[in-house]
């Protein structure tokens, strides 16, 4: 019989909180809400507690948990696996963050040009008594300086900016990866596609112009249109502008607890400055 030397008594006293694996990359099939199957590559954190008396936990089990739960992963079925680290593991807490790449076909404005975008979106499952969801989407997106445009004879400066949503909901995913995509895309000066002919060049460098955020307008309008969403109950989006003209990045932040009355009131203060 082989010895199981993880299992053996520490005397150090010193309980860990969290043991486990990380950047690991494996083949994964995501679920989204609307049905949507998509096959991609996840980098998966696996982390459980590790009691005081325990020398050390089994690492090959985390990589089991993963091969046997690859092909069905969604906010929901996060629950289910950390649920499964748990029970295996013999801990009484449980992290589990899948960061993959999702794509999107888009048609090109104008000549309907299709190709991919690709999102970067995180799924984190933190597990102890009750689980905390919390999906992450990333959104490349285009704006354009109101400022540069006011004061400019012609042109406007613009560049790119980077959208990260953080959003918790109450209870199953009920909301679907691209709907939270399209909202933020519909705030920024324009979207961004993978693939332009010079008809569509024309088209989203004119539509930026006539849509000129600064990066408060940007961050105010992606969180009044999440307020939306009654699935959510805790959202954060963080906004940073790559700016072409300055040597350092523009940046804001809101978090928003739609179950917190406090946090309601700022969110109608926002509404109100936004609009006056």
């Amino acid at each position: 019989m082989i010895e199981d030397t993880q299992s053996k008594s520490d005397s150090r006293q010193l309980p860990i909180s969290r043991v486990g694996i990380k950047n690991i990359q494996y083949p994964i099939t995501v679920f989204n809400y609307s049905g949507h199957v998509q096959r991609t590559i996840g980098n998966f954190e696996m982390y459980v507690n590790l009691p005081h008396d325990q020398k050390g936990t089994h690492m090959s089990r985390f990589i089991e948990i993963l091969n046997d739960n690859k092909d069905g992963i969604s906010l929901d079925t996060t629950s289910q696996i950390t649920a499964g680290m748990k029970s295996e593991l013999e801990a009484e807490t449980a992290y589990l963050k899948v960061t993959f790449p999702y794509f999107v076909e888009k048609e090109a404005p104008v000549t309907r040009t299709k190709s991919f975008m690709n999102y970067a979106i995180s799924i984190l499952c933190e597990s102890a008594d009750s689980d905390k969801l919390t999906l992450t989407i990333d959104v490349p997106v285009t704006t354009l300086c109101p400022c540069s445009k006011s004061i400019s004879e012609y042109g406007a400066h613009n560049q790119r900016g980077l959208v990260r949503v953080q959003t918790r909901f109450a209870h199953k995913m009920s909301l679907d990866f691209e709907n939270i995509i399209n909202r933020i895309e519909k705030t920024s000066s324009c979207e961004i596609f993978a693939l332009l002919k010079r008809e569509d060049e024309k088209f989203v460098t004119e539509r930026a112009y006539e849509n000129p955020v600064f990066v408060e307008d940007l961050v105010r309008d992606i969180a009044l249109s999440l307020s939306e969403a009654d699935e959510i109950t805790w959202f954060s989006v963080e906004v940073t502008n790559f700016e072409s003209i300055h040597n350092h990045d523009a940046y804001a932040f809101i978090e928003v607890d739609k179950q917190s009355a406090t946090s309601i009131r700022q969110s109608e203060a926002v509404l109100a400055e936004s609009v006056s």
